[in-house]
């Protein structure tokens, strides 16, 4: 395990649009960039259990997106989708990067999504060569928040978030993950730490708007999958309550061709439930493209 100390000296903080954004980028630069985007509320730590065996094969970037982990969180943004996709296309314009890859993974499946729109209008000078969404609410119609996303999205939201302690958010991870692989206690203050940096408390009600977002542009948003024309492929944990078995379905009666993994007994979080199976389902899917 890449504990949070040496993930955090591993990286570097970089001036994008104003704010500190923490990076991080490993393998070799000549090999195929691969472009990591995390979930709300957790952070770029998220891959991890990945990212060795990742940048063996690629050039992994990452970042902590505004509002995450130990970026800037700002109390008065408004923390647009488009924003976040903005924030990726500068770190990679700074690297050079023309060509890469997406792994996404929940409010990161939304940012990917922002920015294959991009593409299939036709207004990137980047090109995305494929897409693989880990468990997100690629349908705003079949996402299911849980009580204290519905909590922070109501008026209560600044209040509520004041009352978020650790034994709660420990209550809440424990929910959305699978019965068999539920998060260590090293799991459980890695993301604790990463949620209180910088008093992220104080922002969590404003990066809940991601889900109105996702109401507000699913036609755009659904249609960069189902118009786009490069390899994209959904690996998810079935027991999810947020966005599982009833995601995965809806996906796979929706999306032409769909390319859908479903890990039987992994929740929300299959990458740090079994980073071990992702790594070689998410491997099969690119050396099948290739």
């Amino acid at each position: 395990m890449i504990t949070l100390s040496e993930w955090e000296q591993q990286g570097q903080y970089e001036s994008i649009h104003g704010h500190q954004i923490f990076t991080r980028y490993a393998g070799d630069k000549r090999a195929p960039v691969l472009l990591l985007i995390h979930g709300y509320p957790s952070a770029s730590w998220d891959w991890e259990g990945m990212w060795n065996a990742l940048t063996k094969r690629y050039y992994v970037v990452t970042l902590d997106m505004l509002g995450f982990g130990f970026s800037d969180k700002p109390k008065n943004a408004c923390y647009l989708i488009r924003q976040q996709a903005d924030i990726y296309e500068c770190l990679l314009d700074k690297l050079d990067v023309s060509d890469y890859h997406i792994l996404a993974h929940d409010y990161g499946d939304t940012v990917a999504q922002e920015l294959l729109a991009r593409q299939v209008e036709g207004n990137n000078y980047m090109h995305i060569t494929s897409v693989c969404f880990l468990n997100g609410g690629l349908f705003p119609e079949m996402h299911k928040p849980i009580l204290i996303q519905k909590l922070l999205l109501s008026p209560l939201g600044p209040l509520v978030s004041k009352f978020i302690n650790k034994q709660k958010f420990t209550t809440s991870l424990q929910q959305v993950f699978g019965p068999n692989t539920q998060p260590t206690p090293d799991v459980i203050d890695a993301l604790w730490q990463l949620l209180t940096h910088n008093q992220g408390l104080k922002v969590m009600h404003r990066l809940i708007n991601y889900i109105p977002q996702r109401q507000q542009y699913r036609e755009r948003w659904v249609g960069a999958i189902i118009n786009s024309t490069i390899p994209v492929k959904l690996i998810a944990g079935a027991k999810d309550p947020i966005s599982g078995q009833h995601m995965i379905d809806h996906y796979r009666k929706l999306i032409p061709n769909a390319n859908a993994t479903e890990m039987p007994m992994l929740g929300h979080y299959p990458q740090v439930e079994d980073a071990g199976a992702i790594t070689a389902v998410y491997l099969r899917f690119r050396d099948n493209i290739n």
